[in-house]
């Protein structure tokens, strides 16, 4: 079991670009397990940890329903995004910047086969990062993702999740907002759930900016905790 990952920060990039790279990620790993199933060549997988902040773009799971996008394309053109129907769970989010985007591609083969403990740790990861910023952050029943006051009428999400898994490898991952233009928000039925808001790191804590760079370090720590793994940064 390999539970080293490689961490890579791909700065800001465009979001087809990124899926494309996950994709051919996510297609190295599967093919090394299909061999090591048809010839029993005992090789390695590679696990691998993306960090990116897309251009503004709303993307639609393959369960999705198109109604809840509420943009024609001229009007995506207006207001600079881009749209694309994706082969993740869940309904439409919206990915731009100000947000850190994680991207987990690991064969679960090294950590655990139960893909609802791992969305479980994804979410424990958000939360206990949102907890050294004093927010008392939780699930939501029934609703994938972190929220912020569940079960009053201020109820608001932080971080929207949707993963793709085949042979126990995953890609996608969890979007939290940090600093990001909650008014992109609007153009969406987000995640498809009426009546629910959205809410930004920087908003709950009153300030204009929050130091994305923390976020993701303490972001990481938990995730290395969690899922007992150990970090390489990709080099270039």
């Amino acid at each position: 079991m390999n539970k080293q990952i490689i961490i890579e920060d791909l700065g800001f990039k465009d979001y087809k670009d990124t899926w494309d790279y996950q994709e051919t990620l996510f297609k190295e790993i599967l093919d090394i397990k299909i061999k090591n199933r048809r010839e029993d060549a005992g090789l390695e997988t590679p696990n691998y940890f993306l960090f990116v902040e897309h251009p503004h773009v709303y993307t639609l799971g393959k369960s999705g329903d198109m109604s809840n996008l509420l943009l024609d394309e001229k009007q995506l053109e207006e207001k600079g995004a881009t749209f694309y129907k994706i082969n993740r769970g869940g309904d439409i989010t919206y990915h731009g910047p100000g947000q850190i985007v994680g991207y987990p591609i690991l064969d679960l083969d090294n950590f655990f086969t139960d893909i609802h403990k791992y969305l479980r740790f994804l979410e424990e990861v958000i939360i206990l990062t949102l907890k050294e910023y004093g927010l008392d952050a939780t699930r939501s029943e029934g609703e994938t993702g972190v929220w912020l006051d569940v079960g009053t009428p201020f109820a608001r999400k932080i971080c929207a999740m949707g993963v793709r898994a085949s042979r126990w490898v995953t890609m996608h991952g969890f979007a939290l907002n940090v600093n990001a233009n909650l008014g992109y928000f609007d153009n969406i039925i987000p995640c498809g759930i009426r009546g629910k808001a959205v809410t930004s790191l920087n908003v709950e804590l009153g300030v204009k900016e929050v130091d994305e760079a923390e976020v993701k370090e303490k972001l990481l720590n938990h995730f290395k905790t969690l899922f007992e793994a150990e970090f390489v940064t990709a080099t270039v």
